[in-house]
């Protein structure tokens, strides 16, 4: 359940689920598998290098029954998810677009630095 005095904006969406970014709390919300869950913004990046790392190519040649689930049990969180491998692959998906959605301003800002400053000339 979100927070009444969360102040909530939407980093990125799939049809899966949703990362929220909480300006008022300095926490980032994950919507996913029918429930929210708050993070600190050290343990977002955490959580999310831990989804990167995950290796989707072992999961779908391992024979293994083990190789079906994937737990992440997130630091500091009391949350643990049990992964298929279509929601690790759909998890994976939400968190490289909020990735992508994060590091936007920066490269943006380096893009703006590297541009020539020549005059604009109208003729």
């Amino acid at each position: 359940m979100l927070c009444g005095f969360a102040s909530l904006e939407e980093v990125f969406r799939t049809e899966f689920g949703a990362v929220l970014q909480c300006s008022n709390k300095n926490c980032y919300w994950l919507e996913f598998a029918g429930d929210c869950t708050p993070f600190k913004v050290t343990d977002f990046l955490h959580l999310r290098r831990k989804i990167e790392e995950i290796n989707l190519s072992e999961l779908l040649f391992d024979p293994s029954p083990r190789a079906d689930f994937t737990i992440i049990m997130p630091f500091r969180s009391q949350r643990c998810f049990v992964l298929s491998v279509s929601d690790v692959l759909n998890l994976k998906e939400l968190m490289q677009g909020a990735k992508f959605m994060m590091e936007l301003p920066g490269i943006i800002k380096d893009c703006l630095k590297a541009a020539p400053t020549s005059p604009l000339i109208i003729g």
